[in-house]
């Protein structure tokens, strides 16, 4: 009897998540000789135990599928469930009785750092208790975060979004000619790969933003006034981008001069809130007009402005994942490699995942200037690539078309 494929999404959205999710079951059906089906979680691993999860081939025509490639956000739904360090607690033996019931032979997770973590323990408690069931991982991150893997499917399309609003919100500030600061902040925990993307909205050297600041360096509240005042004496109109996760050379957040930050599930400092604080700081030095704008989530799910290099590179990921559990590889993530040479091209791998979960790839900071206040031109070569490429969209009334489950 042949076995079953199950796939979850987990953490944050991106805009090509579905992407991925559509690369595993088209590499599924190009299998089709299998004859097994194609089951997805509805809410990761949480949903899961709780028994929620779907037939997908069943679920999902042909023009769904397509449908699902242009769909930003999680088709499943997502989850933030963190499963216990002790492979020996009850969790495990429910999961593994659920994924006996339904023959399962491959599970696939698609997500991010956590959920790597997930992959991990559940390959590993499979391999005690003797299960021939393979664990692979579908990297998923806006914040392009993850080791081993050249970036991350998610990165391109959040890129993308970033430079062409910050390019926007540069022209809108210059309208006027008074003076005026407006401070965008961005997504970054602690790696500053989205707020570097700001960079890719000048048009021409010494273009906005003029002002870019990032978690791998140590933020300093005078020399940031002292950069601004450079700044405004050459145009009267600043645009400034900064990470959420700013923080001083004490390693206090930004954000948390004006209040402690809250966490997450996960134990994660929950940041928002450092360029409306560097709005009022502004103010009251300048006394110029000031402007703050969080992009907030509109980062990870803007699907109009998706990077058609990132749907195309996320549906390989998937598929690749497929051929990795058919090949019986467990406990495994899917990695890019660049080439070198001219021209851009990527090999898709894999790694273990062990040397991905609970681990960070932060921002070269030999990209970032001495001054610590913008990007060098080597991050050009390597996020222009990623950004490049339209979606086609289908459309109904003048409006994109997604599909959701309900």
């Amino acid at each position: 009897m042949k076995k079953n494929i199950l796939v979850g999404q987990s953490g944050g959205p991106t805009a090509v998540i579905n992407s991925s999710l559509y690369g595993v079951i088209d590499g599924w059906m190009t299998h089709s000789h299998m004859m097994g089906t194609v089951y997805g979680m509805v809410n990761g691993v949480e949903g899961f135990l709780s028994g929620n999860y779907v037939d997908l081939l069943d679920t999902l025509s042909s023009e769904d599928l397509q449908l699902l490639k242009q769909t930003p956000a999680a088709y499943l739904g997502s989850c933030r469930f963190k499963l216990p360090e002790h492979l020996d607690a009850s969790v495990y033996g429910l999961l593994f009785e659920k994924f006996k019931a339904l023959d399962i032979g491959i599970c696939l997770y698609i997500g991010g750092n956590d959920s790597m973590d997930t992959v991990d323990k559940l390959s590993r408690c499979a391999k005690l208790l003797h299960e021939d069931i393979v664990f692979i991982g579908v990297p998923k991150t806006i914040d392009n975060d993850l080791p081993v893997t050249d970036h991350t499917p998610g990165y391109g399309s959040a890129a993308k979004y970033v430079a062409s609003t910050v390019r926007e919100i540069s022209l809108d500030a210059a309208v006027y000619q008074k003076p005026a600061v407006t401070i965008v902040e961005l997504m970054g925990r602690h790696a500053g790969w989205v707020t570097a993307a700001s960079c890719l909205a000048r048009r021409f050297p010494e273009d906005n933003p003029l002002l870019i600041y990032m978690p791998e360096v140590p933020f300093e509240m005078e020399r940031f006034f002292k950069d601004l005042e450079e700044a405004l004496a050459k145009q009267p109109n600043v645009v400034v981008c900064v990470s959420e996760g700013i923080q001083d050379r004490s390693g206090r957040l930004i954000c948390e001069y004006s209040n402690e930050a809250q966490v997450d599930n996960f134990g994660h400092k929950m940041l928002t809130g450092c360029g409306k604080l560097l709005e009022s700081y502004v103010r009251n030095r300048f006394q110029v007009k000031v402007r703050s704008v969080e992009l907030n989530v509109n980062q990870r799910c803007s699907g109009l402005l998706a990077s058609g290099r990132d749907v195309e590179e996320a549906v390989e990921a998937g598929r690749t994942a497929v051929k990795l559990g058919l090949l019986g590889e467990t406990g495994k993530m899917v990695t890019f490699k660049r080439r070198i040479g001219a021209g851009y091209k990527v090999e898709y791998g894999a790694t273990d995942v062990g040397n991905v979960c609970n681990k960070e790839k932060k921002f070269p900071v030999e990209w970032i200037t001495e001054n610590h206040r913008d990007i060098r031109p080597e991050f050009l070569s390597y996020g222009l690539p990623l950004i490049q490429g339209e979606v086609k969209h289908v459309t109904e009334h003048g409006l994109p078309r997604y599909i959701s489950r309900e």
